[in-house]
Parts: structure tokens; sequence; C-alpha cells
């Protein structure tokens, strides 16, 4: 991913700033900052590129999830509807704030679809977790619409979508808040760290709240500050800050060579008979991380990467079969394993996760291709890959 691979003299300056004051903790101490507040930098460089009223940065993508979730009410007991592809983490999130999570179908945008929300919605459904998987945003005027006719909470997961637009807005902002990773895979990277947006104040307070044991960060005495709410330390410390502050500057560059780099492979793929590309609800607010086509079965989805693999052509994703990022694969989600009694334990699962059924979501996923996009490629590598992921491809279909 584009983050980690563009590494350089501008994240060792910001790293250097703190190290020289000493000053790691974001709050406080301003006897010894010279004026530097990286955290406080940082939200504003994510304001500014999302054109959120407000952004809190915290201490990764899951605390940010489990932050927006609280802000907004949802919790013990609430029905969250969500995908079966995903990063585990934000379902782990609705189970840790004892929540019940519902399982919908995604479709050919790798997201939830309207269809599949509007089937798994119940008297007692209270959310919506919407991911933007693989950099691109969902049918998000669709979903909105679902949302409005049940009076639902939509909550958008944009872990893997920083940059990510849908009509001109930036993802995050078209529910009530967005949550953003910028884990070390992620298209800017903190190393570990999280990113909150909202454009409503009070969810914004709560978030600011939860993140750091309820203080309100308001006035000069942390120890005398008061507290309207529990919280817990989520926080993100001045040198993770640092590093996503040079990273978010680098952020448009790198969408503009993620881009091009992304549509030159798709131009060349598109010769070839019997692939299909991911349904885009907005092209051009695709931060094109991620090349994702189906091929026709899931039958030749498995020959095809082990001609990949046969063929030496990396940087190609099998989520149908990865551990972390579908359902058929979460035995310890479907048996409800925690070291701890959840919620959940008492008052029952919505669903039987040991046996759902999501036939479009397998046939989706079972199907599909991705590849991921990196802005350092030159454009002899780049040519000179795509030519070996074509050789491979044509040995198949």
């Amino acid at each position: 991913m584009p983050g980690m691979e563009v590494f350089g003299a501008e994240e060792r300056k910001e790293v250097m700033d703190v190290l020289e004051t000493g000053a790691l903790f974001r709050y406080g101490h301003e006897h010894i900052r010279k004026g530097m507040w990286k955290a406080a930098e940082f939200e504003a460089e994510v304001r500014r590129q999302t054109g959120a009223n407000y952004a809190h940065a915290v201490s990764s993508g899951s605390t940010a999830v489990t932050s927006i979730m609280a802000a907004a009410g949802v919790g013990h007991g609430d029905e969250v509807v969500v995908p079966p592809y995903t990063f585990v983490a934000p379902i782990e999130a609705v189970f840790l704030a004892g929540a019940l999570p519902v399982f919908a179908e995604i479709d050919e945008s790798l997201c939830l679809s309207p269809e599949g929300i509007e089937k798994a919605v119940t008297p007692t459904t209270k959310a919506v977790l919407l991911i933007h998987m693989c950099g691109a945003s969902a049918d998000l005027d669709g979903i909105v619409a679902v949302c409005k006719k049940h009076n639902l909470i939509l909550l958008e997961d944009c872990g893997q979508a920083m940059g990510a637009t849908h009509k001109g807005k930036s993802v995050g902002l078209h529910g009530v808040a967005g949550a953003f990773s910028f884990d070390y895979f992620k298209i800017t990277t903190c190393g570990e760290g999280g990113v909150t947006i909202t454009n409503d104040e009070e969810i914004y307070k709560n978030i600011d709240y939860v993140a750091d044991h309820g203080h309100t960060h308001l006035g000069n005495n942390r120890g005398m500050e008061d507290h309207f709410v529990m919280g817990s330390n989520f926080r993100m410390g001045e040198m993770n800050a640092g590093i996503g502050l040079a990273q978010m500057r680098k952020l448009p560059r790198i969408l503009e060579q993620n881009r091009k780099n992304k549509k030159y492979l798709k131009d060349r793929l598109k010769e070839i008979d019997g692939l299909t590309f991911r349904k885009m609800a907005d092209e051009a607010g695709d931060s094109a991380t991620f090349l994702n086509f189906f091929v026709p079965t899931g039958e030749v989805a498995v020959k095809l990467f082990e001609q990949f693999a046969k063929d030496g052509v990396g940087g190609i994703a099998n989520w149908y079969t990865n551990m972390y990022h579908f359902i058929n694969q979460w035995d310890h989600i479907k048996e409800i394993k925690f070291p701890s009694k959840l919620a959940i334990h008492d008052l029952g699962a919505p669903q039987d996760y040991k046996n759902l059924s999501l036939p479009k979501s397998e046939d989706v996923i079972s199907r599909l291709i991705c590849i991921g996009i990196s802005c350092t490629w030159k454009e002899e590598e780049l040519a000179a890959y795509t030519d070996k992921v074509i050789a491979s491809i044509r040995k198949v279909l």
C-alpha cells in the first residue's frame, strides 16, 4: 500500500520535532513544546482534505469505529447491520460495544448493498455500519435512502478509503460520522493510528470525551477538568500524529499516481474477454488503492490464483480464503468466542451465525480478483507487471 512506500525525510522531520521537545503526549506541557502540537495539526490537515467540520485522532482504526459508535449512542442490545466482507475489526467493535451484529449481503460494489440492508432490517435495528472496502465508496445514495426510510443511524468505516469521495463529498461525511485507519498498510499511515470525522458538533464532543476518559479538554489543568461521561484511552501520541501529518500532506500526490497506475492496468485488462470489473458508485472518487475484477466462476478463480502463484505474479489477494476478511473463515466470530462474557451471550444472537445464508456475497467474493496498486511503480515496471498478469489470465481463460 502506498503510505509505507513513500516514507522519507518529511516523516523523519516530524518525528524529530517531537523527540527534540520531549512532548510525546498530545495534551498540555506547553512549556516544552516550542509551539508544536502534532495531533492538532494532523487533525487540521484531515479536516482540510476531507472537508469535515471536526476530526479527532485516535490510537487505531478499531478505536475510531468504537468511538463513533459510542458517540452516536449505539451500544448494549442494539442491532447493527454489517457486511460479511471486511477486515474483522469493525465486527469485533460491534460485539465489544455490547451490540448485536446482523450480517447482510454485499454486491459487486464489494460493500453492503441497499437491497441487502433492506432485507436485514428488523424492528430492533438501530444502525448500519457501512464499510467502504478497497478504497472506493459504497452505493451511498441508495444506502442513505434506506437508512432514512427506517430511521437508522448510518456510521461509515472508511478504514481503507482515505481520499475517497462520493459525488465530491468525502466518505465518512454521508452518515453521522466516519472512522479511518492509519495502520501500516493503509494509503496514509501513522504506523498505528486512526481518525474520526463528523460534521456534528455533539458527536464530535462525545468522540473527544470517549477517547480520553471523559476529559473535556477545557482549561489548562488536566487533573481538574469536568467529566460528563466515562471514556477510555484511545489517544494518539504526538510521534504517531507527526507521521500522519506528513503522510496526509502526501495524499494528493499518492491519489494522483494511484489513479494513473490503476487506469493503465484496467485499460489493459479490458482487452480480455470474460472479465468484469467492480461496480463503482463514483469512479472519479475512487482512491484507486486496488483494482478489483471478477472471473465467471469461483472455480475459474481458484485456477487463476494457482496460475498466478505458479507464474510468480505477486500483489494479488484472494479474499475468499483470507482468514481476516471474509466470514467463511471467521469461526471465532460465528462461535462468539471471547475470554469474558459479552452482552450477546446473555441477549442471544439475532442470527444463527454458524448457518448464515449469504449467497450473493459468497458468489461475489468467490469470483473476485484483487490487485494492489503501487504509487511508486515506474512505467516500465507497471508495463512488465501487467504483461505478467495478462499472460497468467490468458492461460486460464
